[in-house]
């Protein structure tokens, strides 16, 4: 971009055509924001006013790796540290741009009282402003060196949560190496995935985003979609909300943002209360805690786990899930006395009988329920046809039906 920008100072004039005038870092600073704004959706849907009772991140540092973060922002309090600039000139605790401000404002701003609702998520939570991009209205972006300068000076500085706002676009071992010296030091590393996902974008793989050991973080909208600019990938493990976001604007007042960048804030202000409320979580364990613990949401490279639950993330209790052994146990030494022996015959006996009496029901339950398919129903043989017995008896049955006639007697010769 400065390139572009020397190269068209130079020859656009020699062309006659007018030159865009390009903001001086410093100067054209964000206007104040509104005095109020009644609601905020990112609030309700994290259940902001259930998790402020159970912690409100006091005693963690949490680092802002962007523009600078305005001190003199009354919503702050003094709650942002000196910090430091590792690009650029000016205080860290400055930030003209207002998007560093903007990402802290979610995590650590508090209410300015009345019907005023926007706070951030872990208000008691200090920031460490750390400057990676130029505090210019005009544009910035980080470089690979400055972010990876910006990480380990908040791990120096006592940062137990980095946020980096705005990723680059170059695989860096310097940057990854300082991704893995904060993860050595119990540092929770977030970072926003980056805004170019657009149908029209070339959505290129994002750092520190796409390293082991950091939490990559898209933006969803009040109806818990994908901000269509919000990358994806396998790099996305979180969603949290970018759309229409109320959050501090530098100087005084209220502004709403989009990006993955006030996303990647609500995730370290998550990280910030999970490390407040349970500090015997390291930080690899902190970031799995918040993974397993996140909302479900559509299976996608652009959601990863799901939505960010704070509230989940301190209230429930997530299993450990690996393979563990069972302990070991010793079996009883068999007995050899007659009694054992008497006793397992008569239980073995127990047993069969047992197993005679179930076939013999299953077979008559199979009989029956077969007999029933035939249309046949068990009963008794039919009585047999008699005839019936006369009431006075007949006269006498005679043997013959002729007449006996008398015997002659026998003739003598």
């Amino acid at each position: 971009m400065r390139v572009a920008a020397l190269f068209l100072s130079i020859i656009v004039p020699i062309l006659g055509v007018p030159v865009p005038v390009f903001a001086a870092p410093g100067q054209n600073c964000a206007e104040p924001g509104r005095d109020q704004i009644n609601g905020s959706w990112p609030r309700a849907m994290l259940q902001a006013d259930a998790v402020t009772p159970l912690e409100n991140g006091a005693g963690i540092t949490v680092a802002v790796l962007s523009t600078g973060v305005d001190a003199g922002q009354p919503q702050f309090g003094n709650r942002v540290l000196a910090g430091a600039g590792v690009i650029g000139a000016g205080r860290a605790n400055q930030d003209c741009t207002g998007a560093g401000t903007q990402v802290a404002g979610v995590i650590s701003g508090q209410r300015a009282g009345g019907d005023n609702d926007v706070a951030g998520l872990s208000p008691a939570s200090r920031i460490l402003p750390v400057r990676v991009m130029l505090d210019d209205p005009a544009g910035s972006e980080p470089t690979p060196d400055s972010l990876a300068q910006g990480i380990t000076v908040a791990v120096q500085n006592g940062a137990d949560v980095v946020v980096v706002a705005a990723p680059v676009y170059d695989d860096d071992r310097d940057l990854e190496a300082a991704v893995a010296t904060a993860a050595a030091r119990n540092v929770v590393v977030v970072a926003a995935v980056g805004d170019l996902g657009g149908p029209d974008e070339p959505n290129p793989r994002p750092y520190p985003a796409s390293y082991p050991n950091v939490l990559g973080v898209g933006a969803i909208d009040q109806a818990g979609r994908i901000w269509p600019d919000s990358q994806r990938g396998d790099y996305v493990d979180l969603v949290a909300p970018g759309v229409a976001v109320p959050t501090l604007q530098t100087g005084r007042g209220l502004v709403e943002v989009d990006g993955t960048a006030v996303a990647a804030g609500f995730v370290g202000a998550a990280a910030a209360l999970t490390r407040a409320r349970r500090p015997g979580l390291n930080a690899a364990e902190t970031a799995r805690h918040l993974v397993a613990t996140a909302s479900p949401a559509p299976t996608s490279p652009a959601f990863g786990a799901g939505v960010i639950s704070p509230y989940a993330a301190l209230t429930a209790q997530v299993v450990d899930t690996e393979a563990r052994r069972l302990p070991a146990l010793q079996a009883p030494p068999p007995a050899t006395d007659a009694t054992e022996l008497q006793r397992r015959t008569t239980a073995l006996a127990g047993a069969a009988t047992a197993a005679v009496l179930v076939l013999v029901l299953l077979l008559t339950a199979a009989a029956l329920r077969r007999s029933r398919r035939r249309h046949w129903r068990p009963g008794l043989p039919p009585r047999l046809h008699t005839a019936p017995e006369p009431l006075e008896p007949g006269p006498p049955i005679m043997l013959l039906d002729e007449p006996s006639r008398p015997l002659e007697p026998a003739r003598r010769p």
